[in-house]
Order: structure tokens, then sequence, then C-alpha cells
């Protein structure tokens, strides 16, 4: 069961504690409060887990404070659309995050040199653009590749996301102690950034890594699909995350692994994003750069890449995440997938007609009005 409060009661209101202290007569109902921001408001949310079909629904409708409750069933209890449940969203570093909007997250695979970052910082900066992706841990298949340079980077990093005005930078994380790291550093640089932890595509099923950037609500999370994980897998450890008590997670689509996406490197599963937004409350997040590989470009001079994250974009997607470097050739990480520093003028007004074009077929769809059609006998 999900209980939703009224916009003027809060956590300290007497409404809110008489709540809960009905809600804690029934033995084996465990509850969990949560806070959003809706698209219009606020929202608290009171989520019950446990055998709740001993808690009378009605009654709890009826009392103080409460405007809405709904029984959920047990299938993405906490991030999942039940009903008419508002979408989560949420605001971080003066930015807001939810279905409806729109952000591009670019930058290096991993922070190779100080002069690079430096280089990319500053091009976005000229662009107006607020939000970074940036590796300091990388996982790599041969332990011999260049795995990121781990914390000892973390200092300049931050120090130059401040410099350029970077709001955010999505950081993948691969161990619950590297969450310490990232905190420990920002507190020393005195938290001139924000980060996005990221879950990548090879723990996507790392549970107790799920619980870690669960159980901390500092940090937002950007969860990427599993490459071989069906949708109900992948969201299913959205849902580890969720339960832990952050809610504050973007859901990422980054193509998965068969061979019947050659010659890219993963088949691009973009055509999902309507389906995570419709399951679910959650923000839809597209990786162009890892399905593809390579900065190939079809005949009519546009690069694959361009092309797919168009496909994401007009699909509804909530965020792009994009890898850009000064000099690709000597990108000690994902070189032939990362674009040129001077695209980023073209990139950014690519997709964000892409953009508008996705607005304006929502407009025409809901002009339409295909829901009051009803169909022949």
């Amino acid at each position: 069961m999900i209980i939703i409060l009224k916009p003027e009661i809060t956590q300290e209101s007497p409404e809110f504690k008489f709540l809960l202290k009905y809600l804690n007569e029934f033995k084996g109902v465990k509850t969990l409060t949560a806070e959003y921001q809706g698209e219009t408001r606020k929202v608290i949310e009171i989520h019950l887990i446990g055998d709740t079909q001993k808690v009378p629904l009605e009654i709890v409708k009826s009392l103080p404070g409460v405007e809405k409750a709904v029984r959920v069933s047990a299938k993405y209890r906490q991030i999942g659309r039940h009903g008419d449940l508002e979408p989560i969203g949420f605001d971080y570093k003066g930015l807001h995050f939810d279905q409806n909007s729109f952000h591009v997250f670019m930058g290096l695979c991993a922070a190779d040199t100080k002069e690079n970052v430096e280089a990319i910082f500053k091009a976005m900066k000229e662009a107006g653009v607020r939000t970074a992706r940036m590796g300091a841990y990388k996982p790599r298949t041969s332990p011999y590749d260049f795995q990121g340079h781990g914390k000892e980077c973390l200092p300049w990093l931050f120090e130059l996301a401040g410099k350029y005005d970077i709001a955010i930078i999505a950081m993948e994380v691969l161990s619950p102690h590297h969450i310490d790291e990232i905190w420990e550093a920002l507190e020393k640089a005195g938290h001139p950034t924000g980060v996005m932890l990221q879950i990548g595509t090879r723990n996507a099923q790392n549970f107790e890594l799920l619980k870690a950037v669960g159980n901390q609500q500092e940090f937002p999370v950007l969860y990427k699909r599993g490459m071989g994980l069906t949708i109900d897998e992948s969201l299913n450890a959205c849902e580890y995350i969720a339960s832990e008590g952050n809610h504050n997670i973007i859901f990422c689509l980054r193509g998965v692994r068969t061979h019947l996406g050659d010659p890219h490197r993963n088949l691009v599963d973009f055509g999902h994003v309507p389906v995570i937004k419709r399951l679910t409350r959650l923000p839809v997040c597209v990786d162009p750069s890892h399905p593809i590989g390579s900065r190939v470009a079809a005949p009519d001079g546009i690069k694959d890449i361009y092309h797919v994250a168009a496909q994401g974009v007009i699909a509804g997607a909530n965020m792009v995440l994009v890898e850009f470097h000064p000099d690709p050739h000597r990108a000690l990480c994902d070189g032939p997938q990362a674009l040129f520093l001077e695209e980023i003028p073209c990139f950014l007004d690519y997709i964000n007609r892409a953009r508008q074009a996705y607005l304006d077929m929502k407009d025409i769809v809901a002009r339409c009005n295909f829901q009051n059609i009803v169909p022949k006998p």
C-alpha cells in the first residue's frame, strides 16, 4: 500500500505522527517514508511493506492528512506507476529531474589527464552545459587496460568542475568505499560541484553495491541497464536502490549485448524509453556512445551516434549521456566512440531539435485525443 499525504502535511505535522502511530499498530507491517518532487508539488508518501491486507484501505483514506491511498502489487513497489501516482522527480544542485525534464551530460569516459579534463570543462562552459560525465573508477575487460586514476584524481577533478561551473558530474562507482572517497574529496574541496553515482552495466546486479548507493541520500543514482539483463531484472535492481531509501534514481538505456547488433558494439534498445516511463515513475536516460562504439557516419553525413541519440530523444528520453574528448585518438579509454570537442555546438543544436520535435509530436497526439476513440462493434 502507498499512502499519499495532502500538500500541506509535513513530517512534523500532528496528522503525520498520528498516521504513523496508527499504522504501527499493525504487526508485520513496516512503514517507509519518502519525499518526492512531483510535477506540480512536493509529495510525501508512506509505503507499507509486509502483510498489508490487514490494513483497511477505506479507513486509511479517511484519516486526517491523507489525500490518497492505493494498494500496489509487489512488482516495482517503490518505483512503479500505480494508478495515477505522480512521477518521481528530484532537485539536485539547482537542476530538476523528472519524466518531463531534459539534460545532456557530456564529457570523458574516464578522466585521463588534468589538461583533457580542463579542456572539456572549458568547452562545456562556452556551450552553456553544466552537466558532465567523467569516470574516476573504470571497470575494464582486461586487467591491463587503463582503469582510471581513482581517488587520486578527485581533488583536481572537483577543483576544475568548480572553476568552470559544472553543477553535476555523473561518475561510476564500483565499490561501496568509492562513495566514501567521493564524499571525502568533495568535503575537502568545499563541495564545488555535485556527483551523480553511476551504476555501470557490469555492476547492474551487484546487490551489495545497489544497497550501498540506496542507503545514502546525498547523491542521486544513475542506473545503467545490464547489457545482458531483461527490463524486469534491471528494474528490480532499481527497486533494491529505492527500497534502501534513495528514490532519486535515473534509469539509463545503453544497448544490449547480442551479435544481432553488429557492426555496432551493442543492439540499441532506445525503443524501451516509453516502456520504462510507462512501467515506472523514473526519468529515463539514453547513452548512444556505448552501443555504437565508433564515430562512423551514414551516407547522409550524420554519425551513427547522432542518429541513435535522436532516436532516444524522439522517444521521450529525459537525459542523454554522450562522450567527448579533446583528442580521441590518444584517449586512454573508449577513444573510438568519443566525439570531438569542436562538435559540441553542432551536437547540442541537433539534439535540441530532436527534443523539440518530440514535444511537437506530443502536442499533435494530445490534440488527436485517441483515448476517446471507441472501437467499432
